[in-house]
């Protein structure tokens, strides 16, 4: 018995920062719209694109292969026309003059709030998460962050091989402006000394350069320091240590290296799961969802329970990293 589909053509797009995985998504949409029947509009440039009218037909030969390309086929952008009310009024009424029962949007908080000032035009949205921050409350996970971590870790493995030939100190800046997960993921996996994140409050003198000191008299002669940009300016961070112990310290600011390459296996697995979840959903007849993972499940979220939610820190993680680091039995405890 053949299912009928609650939506006849779909539009996907992206939105904010690019993160690996995207492309994996948007795969995901579109094989399933073609299994359902459903036509798939592709969206351009995000918001801008969908205000602007800048559509493209999407079948599965032009979604081939796309899942080992890092960035988004669809192009991203940010829009100021569709914050304002003007702007978001055209947005939903091309959305009903172009015949898009449903639209997927994939990216970051941003992302949503637009997509839940749509659904407040009676527009049938679903998001995916989609950022390299890992910093959605609703979700454990985002598309993006396992690939983002392996291309730093990959970097700051690289930098501690000449920091240690020159017993030289690393301050390696990560992405993070709001958010230290991708930091202390990095952080932890390359066994840094210190980690520095928006989150966590601390005393320069004493968390930093007292601690490199402690590590050099315990015959340390090499040492990285993980610094998310939210937390303080990383060529302060550098400038300080290397004046206050005289150690040759090195800059490195990673940028947006760490928004490409071609996503890793979770990343492409997710997306595409999370892919296929949003056009299921619209299928059904939801609305105003967002796709979230809870453990090793995909469920859905209403998107202003989902927008309410804050994602917190991993605050017993960071203590037992700093415990370990500098083998602090009673902190380590205290962590238990």
């Amino acid at each position: 018995m053949a299912i009928e589909s609650a939506v006849k053509r779909i539009g996907v797009l992206t939105s904010g920062g690019d993160a690996p995985g995207m492309n994996a998504a948007i795969r995901g949409v579109v094989r399933t719209c073609e299994c359902l029947d459903i036509e798939c509009i592709g969206i351009r440039h995000g918001y801008a694109g969908l205000i602007s009218g800048d559509f493209i037909s999407l079948n599965q030969s032009m979604v081939k292969g796309i899942t080992v390309r890092g960035g988004t086929i669809l192009c991203t952008a940010r829009s100021k026309e569709f914050t304002t009310p003007e702007g978001l009024q055209k947005a939903a009424d091309i959305c009903r003059h172009m015949g898009i029962e449903g639209l997927v949007v994939i990216g970051g908080d941003g992302t949503f709030r637009g997509a839940l000032a749509l659904s407040q035009h009676d527009i049938s949205v679903v998001g995916i998460p989609c950022t390299i921050d890992n910093d959605i409350g609703c979700t454990t996970y985002t598309i993006g962050f396992d690939t983002a971590c392996n291309t730093a870790i990959d970097a700051v493995d690289r930098l501690n091989d000449t920091m240690q030939s020159h017993e030289r100190c690393s301050v390696v800046e990560v992405m993070g402006r709001h958010a230290g997960h991708l930091a202390l993921a990095v952080g932890i996996a390359t066994g840094a000394t210190i980690i520095l994140v928006p989150e966590v409050e601390y005393d320069f003198d004493k968390d930093v350069i007292e601690r490199i000191r402690t590590a050099r008299l315990a015959g340390r002669n090499n040492f990285a320091v993980i610094v998310a940009e939210g937390a303080e300016p990383a060529y302060g961070v550098a400038e300080k240590i290397a004046d206050a112990t005289g150690i040759e310290t090195r800059l490195t600011a990673l940028g947006h290296i760490q928004r490409g390459g071609s996503p890793h296996v979770r990343d492409r697995i997710v997306g595409t799961s999370m892919g296929f979840k949003a056009v299921s959903l619209l299928a059904s007849g939801k609305k105003s969802r967002i796709i979230a993972m809870r453990g090793d499940k995909f469920i859905d979220i209403d998107i202003v329970e989902a927008l309410s939610l804050t994602k917190n820190f991993d605050f017993e993680m960071y203590k037992a990293f700093s415990a370990l680091t500098f083998l602090d039995k009673q902190a380590l405890l205290r962590t238990f």
